[in-house]
């Protein structure tokens, strides 16, 4: 091993000055850094958005002067959440039953999420068959009742 002299000790010495003063200068420079950017991209291109279902059921047997429950279901088909909000309920029904005149439903009016390819409840509603004892009303027995539901 070699001794060092005079010489070389300020030699090396002034060279790791040398580096440290450009490694501090490059970390300075580091972190005095500013900049810009953006991105962006299209929000689900090409999928399409199927129709919500609605399902309404009650009980078997609606007589007059009778009511029965309807729960209403909402079937989400979509990959995102959707709300419903139910508008209204129209009753028909086959074999001469005046449902316009006899029959009526009532639906809930909260709004409700479902989530994404979910089913939930959307809450219940009523039917109710009037009793007109002035008119002959046996064209509702064994008459097929339809609840027909608008949303938004």
């Amino acid at each position: 091993m070699r001794k060092m002299t005079k010489k070389n000790k300020i030699a090396a010495v002034a060279a790791s000055a040398a580096l440290v003063a450009v490694g501090g200068g490059a970390a300075y420079a580091y972190w005095s850094t500013t900049g810009s950017g953006g991105g962006s991209a299209l929000a689900s291109p090409g999928t399409t958005t199927s129709t919500v279902t609605i399902d309404a059921t009650f009980a078997l047997g609606l007589a007059p002067g009778g009511s029965e429950d309807i729960t209403y279901t909402g079937t989400n088909p979509n990959s995102s959440s959707t709300t419903v909000t139910l508008d209204r309920a129209v009753v028909t029904a086959n074999n001469g039953c005046d449902a316009a005149s006899w029959l009526a439903a009532s639906v809930p009016t909260a709004t409700t999420t479902i989530a994404a390819n979910g089913t939930q409840s959307l809450g219940k509603g009523t039917l109710t068959f009037t009793d007109d004892p002035a008119v002959n009303q046996n064209a509702c027995k064994g008459a097929l009742i339809t609840v027909t539901v608008t949303s938004h």
